[in-house]
């Protein structure tokens, strides 16, 4: 990596040795001979990567720099150098922040080995903020209506506290990003958080799955393996589609609920755990437990605190918002140019009625960005059932969204023109049935199970409805 390198040594032979060398190898270098003139060029240039700062100096010495210069620019690589330091004060210097130390009278080699090995430490620590950006960026919940803001605030009020919470809402309105939002807000953020979506998993295996089975407990129980409960100790579980677990599991995850324990399907020893366990459906758990589909002592287990999450049509302001923050996602996704919506194409995408709510609309900023041409889209450029054209939506965007895409697969080969249309047939019969894998997956033909086993495999995970 070829950096910006600040040298501060009141001797300049020194400074003008070190930007030599280091030139000859890429980088740039600026030299400044005190402390204060350190301070006054980072504060007007934040793009150094690395500071090579003398201890010794007439005036702010090279220690006080660095403490200032910790306290305003954290993230910034220092190594200190020094032609007459102690141990004492090299390891003070490390102590306040520097990264490296290096006596005067180092060959050239023994520098930019050095310089190397901070740069490498600068880019690492640059991806590792960028991938926390990114997933922060991921999980946000976004909007600025007073239905998304009223759901915040339970959010914050809720998170500190160990009780259970229900969160509710149609498909695709983002309920595992509320899951989310909880547990890193609680005293539980640096343990795990695990989401077990109880619609994808075959009745026969949902026990093991929770629970852990021991070797032998069944064919095909060739080892011991811990469950979810059990990977989830200490943190947060998250149990999707709630409504879908069959009766005898509900029956287990009671008694987990209410005394933190439970046995391995097989096995006979007790095990306790600590877990927070939230819950999420797309149904209303009360008409299941009518129907006696869902044990109600359960359900006043799981719904001390319930949230509902608004659909995207009763949050149309949030629209706006969202598609900027998808086309910001898609355009550095795929390295497309940017491109931007007229106020007609806003003024259409605020009229539909996303019955699919947000996973739809962000599945629409991807097709419009692809397809799109041109920098500035229009409201032509919408697909015509989302302009209101020739009847609902769910009934016409699959055979057009795969007319879309035919165009497309005819210059690939043939094996990834196969896995494309694949994804893109599942994927819009998913968005057809709003996120229900059991209907998309009957309308293909397809078992459910497998069903899961594709949408995992062509990365289609976001589409289901467990979010």
């Amino acid at each position: 990596m070829k950096g910006r390198i600040l040298v501060v040594d009141d001797e300049r032979n020194i400074g003008r040795s070190m930007a030599m060398i280091h030139e000859g190898e890429g980088h740039e270098v600026v030299s400044v001979h005190a402390g204060d003139e350190a301070l006054v060029m980072l504060a007007k240039h934040a793009d150094f990567d690395l500071v090579y700062l003398d201890i010794q100096m007439p005036g702010m010495d090279g220690l006080e720099t660095l403490g200032m210069i910790r306290e305003r620019w954290p993230d910034l690589a220092v190594v200190m150098i020094s032609g007459h330091a102690t141990v004492e004060k090299a390891v003070e210097a490390l102590k306040l922040g520097a990264v490296d130390f290096l006596e005067k009278g180092f060959s050239k080699s023994r520098l930019l080995t050095t310089t190397a090995a901070v740069m490498d430490r600068v880019r690492l620590g640059r991806e590792n903020r960028e991938l926390r950006r990114n997933l922060d960026r991921e999980d946000e919940i976004l909007g600025e209506s007073e239905a998304i803001e009223a759901v915040r605030e339970q959010i914050l009020r809720v998170a500190p506290s160990p009780a259970r919470v229900l969160i509710t809402g149609e498909s695709g309105t983002g309920k595992e990003l509320v899951a989310r939002a909880i547990h890193r807000a609680s005293e539980r953020a640096r343990m795990p958080f695990v989401r077990v979506n109880c619609a994808a998993i075959p009745e026969g295996l949902i026990e093991s799955e929770l629970f852990g089975v021991m070797k032998g407990a069944y064919t095909g129980a060739d080892r011991t393996r811990e469950g979810k409960f059990s990977a989830a100790d200490g943190g947060t579980l998250l149990l999707d589609e709630i409504a879908d677990m069959s009766l005898p599991t509900q029956t287990k995850v009671l008694r987990a609920l209410q005394e933190g324990e439970f046995e391995k399907v097989g096995g006979s020893e007790t095990e306790k755990v600590d877990v927070r366990v939230l819950a999420a459906t797309n149904r209303k758990l009360e008409a299941a437990v009518a129907e006696g589909t869902f044990r109600e002592d359960l359900y006043y287990r799981l719904a001390v605190v319930p949230i509902h999450l608004p659909p995207l049509r009763a949050r149309k302001e949030d629209i706006p918002l969202l598609v900027e923050r998808f086309m910001e996602e898609f355009h550095a996704k795929y390295g497309l140019a940017a491109k931007s919506l007229t106020s007609e194409a806003m003024d259409v995408l605020m009229r539909h009625p996303w019955p699919g709510n947000i996973r739809e609309l962000r599945n629409q900023v991807e097709r419009l960005l692809i397809m799109g041409v041109g920098e500035i889209l229009d409201a032509d450029d919408l697909p015509p059932e989302i302009r209101g054209e020739g009847g609902p939506a769910q009934f016409r965007s699959l055979d057009e969204g795969l007319t879309a895409l035919a165009g497309t697969l005819l210059d690939r080969p043939l094996g990834e023109s196969r896995n494309l249309f694949e994804r893109e047939l599942i994927r819009l019969a998913l968005e057809r049935r709003q996120g229900n894998v059991t209907r998309a997956a009957r309308d293909l033909g397809v078992e459910r199970t497998n069903m899961h086993k594709k949408i995992r495999r062509l990365g289609l995970a976001d589409e289901e409805g467990g979010d």
